[in-house]
């Protein structure tokens, strides 16, 4: 009997454990991380530069962390389609996205639908690569420069086309910058996706385009088919050297590039936000990956986590300040 006893005893405290902390209080163990598969949203259409460098982070990601990282593309409205899935997704570290922070930190600032705010909904986990941003002409403007294109537009009111890849895109923040710094009126084209808005600039179905640069266009510039004017860029581009940024022209706020990122809904443990930024920096200090962002003239950015956040705050304090100031440079 005695025995008996002892082995219950024994066999409770045994399943006891887990919940005895120091001091007495009871604590749940906490679930294995990562426990299956992690989903990799992607905000944008495939075959963009979003797409090719979202690929080359789930692989050695996923060997960091000994799941499948499994890239899933939701895109749409400029990347809040994906992203506003990402906050309605469990908190549990097995959905995280990948997007431009224009979408949390413009966006919100332009919608009047009573949508919830998506800044407040996700939060971010790394920062992953600058991109800049190219201003083109295509087949259907012949003007020789970026001062043609502001010529015409203050002559012929609204004939200019431009398109952007998005409502409040990285893209057609540099339009409304133009637009209020210059005080002329261009009509915005927004487009959803990098990928469409290509091919209609090769139709020449409008004049002038801005998109993240990458070597498609890159491509049809050395071909002639697109004609650069500016880059949104600290520097020239070394592949196009003698193209002016934006800055050089006296646009200096529209001279803007995009911020790209990984994000997990809100309340996502700290130890999953902590261990994939830990991961994704390892992966962006590689010489693999360090080469495979320059060869399609992207940056790689690691930072902390708190570095990322405080960048995505100062971006919308300066967008809520564009939009004050010039609220119908968006229209």
């Amino acid at each position: 009997m005695t025995s008996r006893l002892q082995r219950r005893r024994l066999l409770a405290a045994g399943l006891a454990l887990p919940w005895l902390a120091a001091g007495g209080q009871a604590v749940r163990a906490a679930p294995a991380w990562p426990a299956r598969p992690i989903r990799l949203i992607v905000v944008y259409p495939a075959g963009g530069v979003s797409d090719l460098m979202a690929r080359a982070l789930a692989e050695p990601l996923s060997a960091a962390l000994g799941v499948p990282v499994v890239v899933e593309h939701r895109p749409g409205a400029g990347g809040s389609v994906g992203l506003d899935m990402l906050a309605r997704s469990a908190p549990d570290g097995h959905t995280i996205a990948f997007s431009a922070i224009s979408p949390l930190t413009l966006q919100p600032l332009l919608e009047r639908s009573g949508q919830a705010d998506r800044l407040h909904a996700v939060e971010p986990v790394a920062s992953v690569m600058h991109t800049p941003v190219l201003v083109a002409a295509t087949p259907a403007f012949s003007g020789p420069d970026f001062d043609a294109l502001l010529q015409q537009a203050r002559e012929q009111p609204g004939s200019l086309r431009w398109a952007s890849s998005g409502v409040a895109t990285t893209g057609h923040l540099v339009l409304a910058q133009v637009r209020a710094l210059a005080g002329v009126d261009i009509t915005h084209v927004p487009y959803q996706g990098g990928g469409p808005q290509i091919n209609d600039a090769l139709g020449g179905q409008f004049e002038i385009l801005s998109s993240n640069v990458a070597a498609l266009q890159l491509r049809y510039i050395a071909d002639g088919r697109l004609r650069a004017l500016a880059v949104g860029s600290p520097t020239r581009l070394a592949a196009l050297p003698s193209v002016p940024t934006l800055a050089e022209l006296g646009f200096a706020p529209a001279n803007r590039d995009s911020l790209f990122g990984i994000f997990a809904p809100l309340d996502t443990p700290r130890r999953a936000v902590r261990r994939l930024n830990l991961e994704i920096n390892r992966v962006l200090a590689s010489p693999a990956m360090r080469e495979r962002l320059k060869q399609s003239y992207n940056l790689p950015a690691p930072a902390s986590i708190d570095a990322f956040a405080n960048e995505i705050e100062l971006d919308r304090q300066r967008n809520a300040a564009l939009v004050a100031r010039a609220p119908h440079a968006f229209d």
